[in-house]
């Protein structure tokens, strides 16, 4: 793995723009820059604007190997675009929005476009328990452990990596 890093990325750091070309390469139907940029600020844990592959490495191993705590934690973190411990609504429509242009235009059956935007709301409602208007990391991983689909899919990010 760490070969492969050092070819992509000699210098062993990978901006957010490079980040985003290797990205792409994955997702070649959809738009993939938002959810990269998402990713990789997720991924850059000192804000510096850069990923090593330590960086990287913390993050794959949590995903792939880490507790569920950690892993709904670096889900939460993920949403938590602003990083003051809570997610607004907007922040969530945010996500899901990047993630349905990741699919691209061209799926089947093609996507409506108040898709993300109604996606968002029936999640936001889901977290949102106290009706407060955030989800705080609390109401995040008490839904979370409450949902068994979601703790079902947790597990399955083990065989991703």
């Amino acid at each position: 793995m760490y070969r492969g890093f050092k070819q992509e990325c000699p210098n062993g750091i990978v901006t957010e723009q490079m980040f985003k070309e290797i990205y792409s390469h994955f997702f070649p139907q959809g738009e993939c820059s938002n959810y990269a940029r998402l990713i990789f600020a997720t991924l850059d844990q000192n804000s510096d604007g850069t990923v090593n592959f330590e960086d990287f490495l913390v993050g794959l191993s949590i995903l792939s190997r880490g507790t569920i705590d950690e892993k709904l934690r670096w889900i939460f973190s993920l949403y938590d675009i602003n990083k003051d411990g809570k997610v607004t609504k907007d922040e969530l429509q945010l996500v899901i929005t990047s993630i349905y242009e990741l699919m691209g235009k061209f799926t089947k059956p093609p996507m409506d476009e108040t898709a993300p935007k109604q996606h968002a709301d029936v999640v936001f409602k889901k977290f949102n328990s106290k009706q407060d208007g955030v989800i705080t990391i609390e109401d995040f991983m008490q839904t979370c452990y409450n949902d068994e689909s979601i703790l079902n899919s947790m597990s399955m990010l083990d065989t991703v990596f």
